[in-house]
């Protein structure tokens, strides 16, 4: 198999960033478990974490510069959307049309209120096929366990990427490049342009394109 295929799809994706990754996701997802299995929740029949942690923390830590992964939209988006995902299931009586509206309104939902997170669609379509002790739950679980377990991973994460030299919450910091520069105008302009989104914020688009351009000008220059 060409070793292309093993090359990683993120731009700027080291190998030693990638075994940060991977002992953040596995130290912080463990201390999430512990933490939460202090609350009455340990009682229940609920579970002390849910499987869209799991997807929480793929972000979190392998891309935590990505919009999709600051604390707002992990938090907001999965506790919003297992909101939606119960009030489907107590209104939509038919399975299938169930889950996907769960998932489609919770979309809708994180896009109004500014916190887009791609597990938050498997939180809504937990609280649709989850087990009996969620659907009895009701309401309630969307803050235990679904918020209380985002709100644990967040705040380890900040710990975990301050000490792994991350910015998390995600802060880009411009460098004088001595380019031009583009402005947030020109790349807003380009963006509506495409058909599509990108996982990048316009700010560190702003940041990375000055930086090309900067690097573009110094080859030329040596020419």
């Amino acid at each position: 198999m060409p070793v292309r295929l093993f090359r990683p799809i993120l731009a700027g994706g080291r190998p030693f960033d990638r075994i940060v990754a991977c002992i953040g996701a596995t130290v912080c997802l463990a201390l999430t478990v512990l933490i939460c299995a202090q609350f009455p929740l340990a009682a229940s029949d609920l579970p002390l974490i849910v499987a869209p942690m799991g997807a929480s923390a793929v972000l979190i830590f392998a891309v935590p510069a990505s919009p999709l992964a600051q604390p707002w939209p992990v938090v907001g988006g999965n506790t919003i959307s297992a909101l939606v995902g119960v009030a489907v299931f107590r209104h939509v009586p038919d399975p299938m049309l169930a889950a996907g509206l769960s998932v489609g309104l919770a979309i809708l939902a994180m896009s109004a209120c500014r916190c887009l997170h791609p597990p938050g669609g498997a939180a809504a379509l937990t609280a649709v096929i989850g087990s009996q002790g969620i659907h009895a739950a009701g309401y309630a679980f969307a803050f235990a366990p679904v918020a209380i377990n985002s709100i644990a991973l967040v705040s380890l994460a900040m710990l975990f990427h301050r000490v792994s030299g991350h910015s998390y919450p995600h802060v880009p910091v411009p460098v004088d490049t001595g380019a031009p520069g583009l402005h947030l105008d020109d790349i807003d302009k380009a963006l509506a342009e495409l058909p599509d989104s990108f996982d990048i914020s316009r700010e560190d688009l702003d940041v990375l394109l000055s930086r090309a351009e900067a690097h573009a000008i110094a080859r030329r220059r040596k020419r």
